[in-house]
């Protein structure tokens, strides 16, 4: 175990190196200059050379570079090109809770009504129920959540206009706070944000569940009398969560930096709504620290699927 969880350490390194160098070229390659915009119409040569040199840009690239891995490795994400010496992390601190519930909250969703949705649908097959259930999970996870957003948001307003329902259509209220009216602003986002996660997570468990359900030592189980409930959740199950635990790792890595778009439709300060705020201003420092946020969620999540493994079946070993 702990020359498995070495090796993983390992790789997160590497994959780190690799994410933080292409974010960091990308932004130093494309078009526009960040200094320039910063200053606007104070725009006079000497102001320009010194907030160059201010934020080493005036370096060959390398340099700026090998200066931006060392003040990482010291946990300083650097300073924003828009908010002058203001830290990165001061701008990302804020969106990290908000972020996070939201993620939270919708990958609980997608698990309890997404799993037991797939296993009904396998249980199902060839049936309405199943032709239902899978019609609508492709529809879901064909349509993006922007769109999902919209739509959500344009009900809100057409109930509102005919009946008087009133309800919010953006903000998020308190983050970790279930008031009934924080629960009034978080309930569509979450459910925006679920949506497309639910739909893969239950065509996923049906294939699996499908898959496994034709296997011969389930027929063998079935003809020694074992009843059906034991036979689908004690010998199936098991075998049909691998696939899903690869998903769930995968979105374990999203929880914090996964919800770009449905947190600019719905104006919630996250992570995903600053990094597209950043994107617009060209704040390449900002960038780079949610993509560095992103690649360790990720590389995280896998790991803990890989652990996660043994816990479903004893003849994975980590090795």
């Amino acid at each position: 175990m702990a020359q498995f969880l070495l090796k993983r350490l390992i790789g997160l390194i590497f994959v780190l190196l690799g994410v933080t160098f292409i974010t960091f070229i990308i932004g130093y390659a494309a078009p526009g200059d960040p200094i320039q915009e910063m200053l606007g119409n104070h725009f006079n040569p000497a102001a320009y050379a010194r907030l160059k040199h201010q934020y080493g840009l005036d370096l060959p690239v390398l340099v700026q570079y090998f200066n931006y891995i060392v003040r990482l490795l010291h946990g300083d994400l650097g300073t924003s090109f828009q908010t002058a010496n203001r830290p990165v992390w001061d701008i990302l601190k804020d969106g990290v809770p908000t972020s996070l519930e939201l993620g939270m909250w919708g990958l609980i969703v997608q698990i309890i009504i997404g799993v037991p949705l797939g296993i009904l649908a396998a249980l199902k097959s060839g049936t309405w129920i199943d032709t239902v259930t899978m019609t609508i999970s492709i529809f879901l996870f064909a349509v993006p959540s922007f769109i999902l957003a919209s739509l959500f948001q344009v009900m809100i307003v057409y109930l509102h206009g005919t009946i008087g329902f009133d309800w919010p259509v953006a903000g998020w209220g308190n983050t970790w706070q279930y008031a009934p009216s924080d629960i009034q602003y978080k309930l569509g986002p979450i459910i925006v944000y679920a949506a497309i996660g639910l739909a893969y997570f239950a065509r996923l468990t049906r294939t699996s569940t499908l898959e496994v359900l034709r296997q011969d030592y389930i027929r063998t189980a079935r003809a020694k009398g074992l009843r059906e409930r034991i036979v689908v959740y004690r010998h199936a199950m098991r075998n049909a969560l691998i696939p899903i635990i690869t998903v769930l790792g995968v979105t374990l890595g999203f929880l914090v930096t996964g919800a770009f778009f449905t947190e600019t439709v719905f104006n919630i300060n996250g992570i995903g709504y600053i990094t597209i705020q950043s994107i617009n201003t060209r704040d390449y420092p900002v960038i780079q620290a949610t993509a560095v946020l992103l690649a360790t969620g990720v590389v995280l999540g896998n790991l803990i699927s890989d652990l996660l493994y043994t816990a479903v079946d004893p003849r994975i070993k980590v090795s």
